[in-house]
């Protein structure tokens, strides 16, 4: 039975053998519904939704005034999905739903007569095969860092799986920095690079000024023209939507307040992502006192990057709080890890660094007991999230934002 199933199928479809006929059957039950659609994939480690979300407010832009615009794209990314004009809760907790989930909400904007379909396509998804049947005439790839090791077990793996995206596309839209990716789309592929200083869409010619911060939200609303180059959008159209775009939730989000003080949230949960964001909020526009950051890492997940994130927590930050982010029984576990990144970067517990296992507890120490007039308190790793699991068997209500409303409140 083994011999037959390698000999119909790839190692990677026998190791997901369950996901494949799931998706098969998803095509079939819907009509494969993405024949009669333009379908644009963004994956990458980091900037996958708020790259899908830049380029939706493009495609809107680009179509007829009265109204109707739309009608013509849809979008599904972790966070939201707007299909037809109708928006829908997602409910996906980080990763890209089932594939009769995908198939579904494709049915639903081809009869609706969308033109465009935009998703968010995670290594996961690739991996497990939630879109196949779906031809992708962009693909695009934010960047490639360290992340998910605990399921692809190696960068190699990893980096391999989010290159399926590019494979067979019309158009490859990739970050400069990821060179030799070019060398893996098809020769017929039409390959267009983007980045802060080089690639054929760059912030050195194109000088972006956007309402959101940070050189990495530069780099995804690049990607985001660069899909509209390749689509023949007008690039004036292009570049007034990217820089009207305001951001989304949970994506260094500010939550003002009186207090002098200024609030992010931001979903960072990567060793990457963290990085980008501290650096964003130890600028001059947003820095003025010391930076206060709460961190954490997941139960059950890529247990590599949890040293990673500590260390760079310490290095960019003047003060951090070690607390809970999906722990799932496992808290103890991951903070003596986060600890030793910490160390090595020269912090010392109970002066530059703190533990707070409750993550509410954690917020209202550092408003009311740590941050003073002038600093930043930079939340990361939830986000957008509604849920957390602390012990690995439930989620339970959560809310960054409503716990820091909480604490400004009173």
């Amino acid at each position: 039975m083994k011999n037959l199933l390698r000999s119909l199928f790839p190692q990677s479809a026998i190791n997901n053998f369950y996901h494949l006929p799931r998706a098969i059957l998803a095509n079939v039950f819907y009509g494969s519904p993405t024949r009669g659609l333009k379908v644009i994939g963004v994956t990458g480690t980091d900037g996958k939704t708020t790259t899908v979300n830049m380029i939706y407010q493009v495609l809107k832009a680009a179509g007829p005034p009265s109204g109707e615009a739309s009608k013509k794209v849809s979008m599904v990314s972790t966070i939201n999905v707007v299909v037809g004009g109708k928006s829908y809760d997602t409910g996906f907790h980080v990763t890209s739903p089932d594939p009769f989930m995908i198939q579904k909400f494709a049915r639903q904007a081809a009869d609706n007569g969308d033109e465009y379909l935009i998703l968010e396509v995670t290594s996961h998804a690739l991996d497990q095969y939630r879109f196949w049947g779906i031809k992708f005439d962009v693909g695009v790839i934010t960047n490639i860092t360290h992340e998910h090791l605990d399921y692809h077990k190696t960068f190699e793996n990893y980096f391999n799986t989010k290159i399926k995206l590019i494979k067979g596309v019309k158009h490859a839209v990739l970050n400069q920095e990821i060179l030799r990716l070019a060398t893996l789309a098809q020769d017929d592929n039409k390959v267009v690079t983007f980045g802060l200083i080089e690639g054929d869409l760059n912030q050195k010619e194109a000088r972006l000024k956007l309402k959101i911060p940070g050189e990495y939200n530069v780099e995804n609303a690049l990607a985001a023209m660069a899909v509209a180059f390749v689509l023949g959008i007008d690039k004036t159209v292009a570049r007034k939507a990217l820089e009207n775009f305001e951001g989304i939730t949970g994506r260094m989000e500010e939550v003002k307040n009186n207090r002098g003080i200024k609030i992010f949230i931001d979903f960072a949960h990567t060793p990457n992502g963290l990085e980008q964001a501290l650096k964003t909020l130890r600028s001059p526009d947003s820095h003025r006192g010391r930076l206060i950051s709460l961190i954490g890492c997941e139960g059950f997940r890529d247990v590599g990057k949890r040293a990673m994130m500590g260390e760079i927590a310490q290095k960019l930050s003047d003060i951090v709080i070690v607390t809970s982010v999906d722990p799932r029984g496992q808290i103890k576990e991951i903070n003596k890890q986060i600890l030793t990144g910490i160390k090595k970067a020269g912090g010392v517990l109970k002066e530059l660094c703190f533990i707070i296992e409750n993550r509410q507890e954690a917020i209202n120490f550092a408003i009311n007991k740590l941050a003073k007039k002038g600093d930043v308190i930079g939340i990361f790793g939830k986000g957008h999230e509604n849920s957390m699991n602390l012990d690995g068997k439930q989620e339970i209500p959560w809310s960054d934002r409503k716990a820091v409303e909480k604490v400004l409140n009173g």
